[in-house]
């Protein structure tokens, strides 16, 4: 029998299951997580909502927001011409585990309580974040949404920390935090598994399919048959996409003697007139890139096929920024023009490509030059679909009439910190140290989005009112 510490209790689910004078259900199985149904006045009219996430991807290596890129991502900027670029959207955490549960249950780490990223095998197959956690596809799934994820889970992978038991109907992905891209293995584990909620979670072997083309296959067929149903089921859908790349590569899923370099399709070598033996790790990434690109523009094909596309609210964005440590070969994504990269709290570990679209709603080719977080899409998604939210202290806010340009953002400051380092940021201007014992650091970001001009000293007013800004952020946790 399932550790009911795994699920949510029948209390809460009931108390944000209700909605106006609606009529929910609540079926409990002992053998899997409780499911909410609609049993009567289901809106038909509910958007699908894709959520798409990439790891690791460098804010200045998509040629959107850097014309000196030269890397190719056509689909990426059709998705960015029938919607809204973001140039101010924050992930809550720069590194994947954290940035990924700060999504999922719109709270900052500190309240959520997963801080760190998963070590090695063993902590991405434990616990992870607090069962306990209420999660997106949960309060989709109460008022009737068909709910698949497909790729990189990286926040727990025990028993009752699987997708299949936190609201996910389908699941195939990694439980790690990076595989080998055609050998699917971490640190020397096989990382791919299979599985539908109420079910056990078995292996899923597909050694030799490039791991973006796998999950993008996985989203397409969830996609067709959800489509296929609409008609007789009138049930939307929640298809939650996060792909492994273009993750860095990593020894230990290497077999003795394989370089530890860049993984890529043939085909995406060719876009470049190069040979997938090709040795330079900077046209090998631009090659891993292009091919994150193309199963992108795969699923996007197959909204339009299926006649999809307008009523889908599609959102996209990188975890964190690129990886700037210097590790040579590794350390290839561009942050430009911000400063530093993931697990930092500098703008490029925080600061993230994102785009949105929602035809009709998010008017096409915008840009959207207000400050954003990955906490908002909880309560954006509620807002929407008249799902209930969890009662607990949220960070997020409705961004849907922000990316309508129908109005500013409502957030007063963001509050950022990982490991040494911390940071606020309110209004345009962000404070920053990388150690507790170093002074903060005020920047205008407005001015001097690389955070090169420190105005600590020129502006103590001002660097007063941010610090007590975070203390206030403090006292609530």
């Amino acid at each position: 029998m399932m550790n009911q510490d795994a699920i949510p209790s029948t209390t809460m689910l009931m108390s944000w299951a209700k909605a106006g004078s609606r009529m929910i259900v609540l079926f409990v199985s002992c053998a899997a997580p409780a499911t909410l149904l609609l049993a009567s006045d289901r809106d038909a009219n509910r958007p699908n909502i894709l959520l798409m996430t990439v790891d690791n991807l460098g804010f200045g290596d998509l040629q959107i927001y850097n014309s000196q890129s030269k890397i190719l991502t056509p689909n990426l900027a059709k998705l960015a011409s029938r919607g809204a670029r973001l140039t101010q959207f924050y992930t809550a955490s720069p590194t994947c585990t954290v940035s990924r549960a700060c999504l999922l249950t719109g709270r900052i780490a500190q309240r959520h309580g997963l801080i760190n990223q998963l070590p090695g095998v063993e902590g991405n197959y434990g616990v992870g974040l607090n069962p306990k956690e209420i999660l997106i596809p949960q309060i989709l799934k109460s008022i009737g949404y068909r709910t698949g994820c497909f790729g990189k889970w990286n926040i727990g992978f025990a028993k009752g920390s699987r997708p299949t038991e936190r609201g996910f109907d389908e699941f195939l992905g990694n439980a790690s935090g990076n595989i080998d891209y055609y050998r699917h293995v971490y640190n020397s584990k096989h990382d791919v598994y299979l599985g539908k909620a109420g079910q056990s979670i078995t292996e899923h072997h597909a050694t030799g399919t490039y791991s973006s083309d796998l999950f993008a296959d996985a989203a397409m067929d969830f996609i067709r048959r959800h489509e296929m149903k609409k008609h007789q089921t009138q049930q939307p859908w929640f298809c939650y996409l996060p792909f492994n790349a273009p993750h860095s590569p990593n020894r230990k899923n290497k077999l003795p003697g394989q370089d530890n370099q860049w993984q890529a399709p043939p085909e995406a070598f060719a876009r470049y007139g190069m040979s997938e033996k090709e040795t330079d790790p900077k046209l090998r990434y631009m090659a891993t890139v292009t091919a994150l690109d193309d199963a992108i523009g795969r699923v996007l094909d197959c909204l339009d096929e299926q006649g999809a596309t307008a009523n889908t609210f599609i959102f996209c964005f990188s975890d964190n920024g690129a990886f700037r440590l210097e590790r040579e070969g590794i350390d290839i994504g561009s942050n430009e023009p911000l400063r530093g990269g993931g697990v930092t709290c500098w703008e490029g570990g925080l600061r993230v490509a994102a785009l949105a679209s929602f035809p009709g709603v998010i008017p096409a080719g915008s840009v959207i030059d207000q400050p954003l977080w990955s906490p908002d899409l909880m309560v954006t998604y509620a807002k929407l679909t008249k799902a209930q939210l969890p009662p607990t202290r949220l960070d997020g806010k409705d961004a849907l009439p922000v990316l309508a340009g129908k109005s500013s953002t409502q957030h007063q400051s963001f509050y950022f910190e990982f490991r040494k380092h911390a940071a606020l940021r309110m209004g345009k201007w962000k404070i920053v140290r990388t150690r507790p014992d170093e002074p903060w650091q005020l920047f205008d970001l407005k001015e001097d989005p690389s955070e090169s001009k420190n105005q600590s000293l020129a502006r103590p007013a001002k660097l007063t009112e941010l610090i007590h800004a975070r203390q206030n952020w403090q006292k609530e946790f």
